[in-house]
């Protein structure tokens, strides 16, 4: 590894560790690890064994980490409406049981360095469950979710996380095409629900939060 792969290493580590301090003081419990491999042992670990069904929310980094193949092969009967075809009826049902799941995994679309997340929805049903119904909330951020503060943060989802998001939808919308927001007010809108989490919900039972040393997601 050279001097240079160091200072990287150690200044990832150092501005998690600075961000993990601040969710603690706001009751989330906060870990660090070097890689998307020990981001998928430690989600792993925090699953407890009675752990019957997995909510999944609309998270590239979830589906980047593998995780829900891996849940799946282990026996967790796993939610998530990431399926080509689905009716109306039939998304909006599995939407709903991805809420009323015993757990719920995520990634936010920022994460700021005291310690707020910040997610954005066009449907409403991950800012839903990762803030009430499953009992335990696992959310992964990459490193590039990290902001210094919440204004960067908003800005950062609209900018960067939607257009690309947009894209991969193939959303008639200008920052599908632009690559930037543009505050529109189209109908295939992406940005429509925003939540900010100031603490741990008071009714979820355990919020996890694992940083990771890694660029995740969008």
């Amino acid at each position: 590894m050279s001097i240079f792969q160091d200072i990287r290493r150690w200044y990832r580590e150092i501005t998690a560790y600075r961000v993990i301090d601040s969710l603690k003081k706001r009751g989330f419990e906060a870990f660090y690890v070097e890689s998307r491999e020990e981001a998928r042992d430690l989600t792993l670990k925090l699953i407890p064994p009675d752990t019957v069904t997995i909510g999944v929310g609309g998270s590239v980094t979830i589906r980047e980490l593998g995780l829900i193949e891996i849940l799946s092969e282990k026996g967790y009967r796993v939610i998530h409406h990431w399926i080509e075809g689905l009716s109306r009826n039939d998304s909006r049902r599995i939407r709903l049981e991805e809420v009323n799941a015993d757990l719920f995994l995520t990634s936010v679309n920022a994460l700021t360095l005291d310690g707020r997340l910040i997610l954005i929805d066009g449907v409403g049903n991950r800012v839903a469950a990762a803030s009430f119904g499953p009992r335990i909330v696992i959310a992964i951020a990459g490193f590039n979710k990290l902001v210094p503060n919440l204004d960067y943060g908003l800005w950062r989802v609209k900018n960067i996380a939607m257009p690309m998001n947009a894209k991969r939808l193939k959303l008639d919308t200008p920052c599908a095409r632009l690559g930037y927001c543009t505050e529109c007010l189209g109908m295939e809108r992406g940005c429509r629900v925003a939540l900010i989490l100031d603490m741990k919900p008071s009714m979820t039972d355990n919020y996890y939060v694992i940083i990771v040393g890694e660029d995740l997601g969008f």
